[in-house]
């Protein structure tokens, strides 16, 4: 069957709409076949899709309609403009992530200048964290740990994918980073809580790894630990920051407020004005 680039992708999107699928994933799927910029992809609408191409898309339709993300699919993902390695054993970065690197970097300015600094990623997964601020400020002396060899595996391509130098440390939380002290650590730590499974995307708990996600303690196991944990680590002027859930803030800012009473520990939001950061600042 012949058909534009355009109808291709229509039919594609009425089949992901009756199952309340993503829709634009149909387009990313076409750009992905057709090797097209977003652009060059607009200016191709009315053109024929070769066979070789039809059928590339109609598989990755296939897949997309078991619930597949797109990004598992295409094995790939952007973060904070750089290109990143994705698979099942990691998950997928999200815009809130890039948000607490773009504000880490920015009170790291404000509190160490330009002077080199050793800095922390706690539950790396595909090094999305690491490697955006190692690009960031490459004089930063850059730690990565997970307690997943397979996620580290990725995360190591990554680190060559955007030619960044990265140590990357397997175990369990913090505990690759002790013996030393840092200047900056930051973790976005499973933090969804067994219960709230019911309200999310099938999308995400059928695909993405479980362990990455989910947390004890109604998602608070987490950030109590490294609360109790981190003190020892830390240099006299340093900075934690946490990715956090939405309703979390007020409790974690308890956790690190005991643990350091004389840090400023202030909650930031995201750009959807939703609590989604916390950042320990200690003087």
């Amino acid at each position: 069957m012949t058909e534009t680039i355009l109808e291709s992708v229509q039919r594609a999107k009425q089949l992901l709409n009756a199952k309340e699928l993503d829709v634009n994933a149909a387009e990313l799927a076409m750009q992905a076949v057709t090797g097209k910029s977003r652009a060059g992809y607009f200016a191709a609408l009315r053109d024929q899709l070769p066979e070789e191409s039809r059928s590339l898309f109609w598989e990755y339709i296939e897949e997309l309609l078991t619930g597949k993300p797109i990004q598992y699919i295409l094995e790939e993902e952007s973060f904070y403009g750089y290109s990143f390695e994705v698979n099942e054993r990691v998950l997928i970065p999200r815009p809130e992530t890039e948000e607490l690197v773009f504000y880490a970097l920015s009170r790291a300015r404000r509190l160490f200048g330009d002077k080199v600094i050793q800095f922390a990623d706690i539950g790396t997964g595909s090094g999305a964290i690491a490697v955006a601020f190692k690009k960031e400020r490459p004089n930063a002396q850059v730690t990565a740990t997970d307690v997943s060899e397979e996620a580290l595996q990725v995360a190591k391509r990554n680190a060559q994918r955007n030619d960044v130098e990265i140590t990357f440390r397997q175990g369990d939380m913090e505990e690759p980073l002790m013996g030393q002290t840092w200047d900056v650590i930051l973790s976005n730590p499973p933090y969804i809580a067994e219960h709230e499974k019911s309200d999310m995307s099938a999308t995400v708990f059928d695909f993405e790894p479980s362990s990455a996600l989910f947390a004890e303690e109604d998602g608070l196991y987490f950030y109590r630990r490294l609360a109790e944990r981190l003190a020892p680590l830390m240099n006299k002027r340093a900075l934690i920051g946490f990715e956090i859930g939405y309703q979390q803030g007020e409790i974690v800012q308890q956790f690190l407020q005991k643990a350091f009473p004389e840090a400023n520990v202030d909650i930031v939001q995201d750009i959807n004005k939703k609590d989604r950061m916390i950042f320990c600042e200690i003087q």
